[in-house]
């Protein structure tokens, strides 16, 4: 199966009440454990390269690995997505070379500028040949993540998404998607207490645009168990609240249809490499704490699947999307 866009997998999340995971990648190893776990739970999957990825791997060499996965998963429907692209020179790059899905994300911009560079991609993407889907962000995050800084988390409430915007940016731009701000943050570094996400807000939104996809950035849970094993081998991190997977579920079922997860499997990999060169200071074979590394992110992305609702979704979202 070729790479697909992200029409007919979120048409299929909409009406069943699941998520698609979306899960940042940089290397072979992350993009191995990740396809396993999808592979042996019949899931749908977005893959996404941030502009950091890009610049630390090359894409020509991450788009080659994505396309060994579509061509050694054909029952699972694989996009290749941008996460976060901050130019519309970027984003436009990308649509360019083949990338199933884009994100332009001008949500730090006014309104007006957010609508108008937002339509510039839309048009240049569903425009090629093969449909490309435009992601948008409307509202602001807290947190950093590479080189997306949001609010300060004592500010998070005042920028939250306005339900108020959302049907005239969505009528106005063409996007497919609409990444929203209810309270969830970029990094690991998210909250000192759990958070409470604005249901209230999501669900004003799922009624005014009935049908139609919604996206959760900065959803990891900050997993305790690999903090705590980063810190017991060598690790300073200082211990955080993510968000919990209950609310994650819960999103799901009112119109979110993609759910981004990075800090968790980055958390996931750098603790199961300090065991190894804890455990044993004289290792030097790549494959022996890499290897630990993409099982680990394996397990969690299984996890993750079973949070989101997805698991055995694979083959409605292929027939969608071949429609």
């Amino acid at each position: 199966m070729p790479l697909v866009n992200t029409k007919g997998m979120f048409k299929v999340a909409y009406e069943q009440g699941f998520a698609v995971g979306a899960f940042n990648v940089n290397n072979m190893e992350l993009i191995q454990g990740i396809m396993e776990a999808v592979a042996e739970e019949k899931a749908p999957v977005i893959l996404q390269l941030s502009k950091g990825a890009r610049q630390y791997a090359n894409p020509k060499w991450l788009t080659a690995l994505i396309q060994t996965a579509a061509a050694q998963y054909p029952d699972i429907p694989i996009c290749m997505h941008l996460d976060h692209g901050d130019t519309v020179e970027l984003a436009n790059q990308c649509v360019d070379e083949g990338y199933g899905s884009v994100m332009i994300d001008k949500s730090h911009d006014p309104f007006e500028v957010n609508v108008a560079e937002t339509r510039k991609v839309v048009e240049h993407a569903h425009a090629r040949k093969y449909y490309c889907s435009v992601e948008a962000e409307l509202g602001r995050l807290g947190g950093i993540e590479e080189h997306v800084v949001g609010v300060s988390a004592d500010q998070l409430d005042k920028f939250l998404t306005d339900p108020k915007e959302v049907q005239e940016f969505v009528k106005a731009t063409g996007v497919d998607s609409l990444a929203i701000a209810i309270g969830t943050s970029h990094g690991a570094f998210k909250f000192k207490s759990e958070p409470k996400l604005a249901f209230d807000r999501l669900e004003k939104i799922q009624a005014l645009l009935p049908g139609f996809p919604l996206v959760l950035h900065g959803a990891s849970t900050v997993i305790e168990s690999y903090v705590e094993k980063i810190n017991k081998y060598g690790g300073q991190m200082v211990k955080a609240m993510g968000v919990p997977e209950e609310a994650i579920r819960k999103a799901s079922t009112l119109g979110v249809c993609k759910v981004n997860i990075d800090t968790d499997l980055r958390l996931a990999m750098t603790a199961e490499i300090r065991e190894v060169f804890t455990k044993d200071p004289k290792e030097f074979d790549p494959r022996k704490y890499l290897g630990p590394a993409r099982k680990a992110i394996k397990e969690v992305v299984k996890r993750k699947l079973a949070v989101l609702g997805c698991v055995g979704k694979a083959e409605a979202c292929l027939k969608a999307s071949q429609c």
